[in-house]
């Protein structure tokens, strides 16, 4: 667990931020047919999910905001059976298409593990 850590200027504790490709067990991407994208973001165990899922860090909005796509096309969907979040989002270009450099959707997970929360 992090430590927290009193700045000495102001006299209030001040948290680490972690970063989201320390703390997950795995993250990846994979198309969702050729329009749609699907992140998982899997962690190893209940707390470090629940701290992923709590901080906000992979909601709609957020996700949005990093893939540049309106937040309404944005599903995030947990799974706490296995540790896991699911995001599914638009992909700016069609898989397979002249300006697609991912056929596969395999690479687009990238941005996710430098999130800090």
């Amino acid at each position: 667990a992090p430590r927290a850590v009193t700045h000495p200027h102001e006299g209030r504790d001040l948290h680490p931020k972690a970063r989201m490709g320390d703390v997950a067990k795995a993250i990846g991407s994979k198309n969702a047919g050729p329009l749609l994208l699907t992140i998982e973001v899997i962690c190893g165990d209940e707390e470090t999910y629940e701290k992923v899922l709590a901080s906000g860090v992979l909601d709609a909005r957020a996700i949005a905001k990093l893939y540049s796509v309106s937040d309404n096309e944005v599903a995030v969907i947990p799974y706490r059976q296995a540790l896991a979040i699911k995001v599914t989002l638009p992909r700016l270009h069609r898989s397979g298409g002249p300006l697609d450099s991912d056929v596969y959707g395999a690479q687009q997970h990238a941005p996710v593990i430098d999130l800090e929360f």
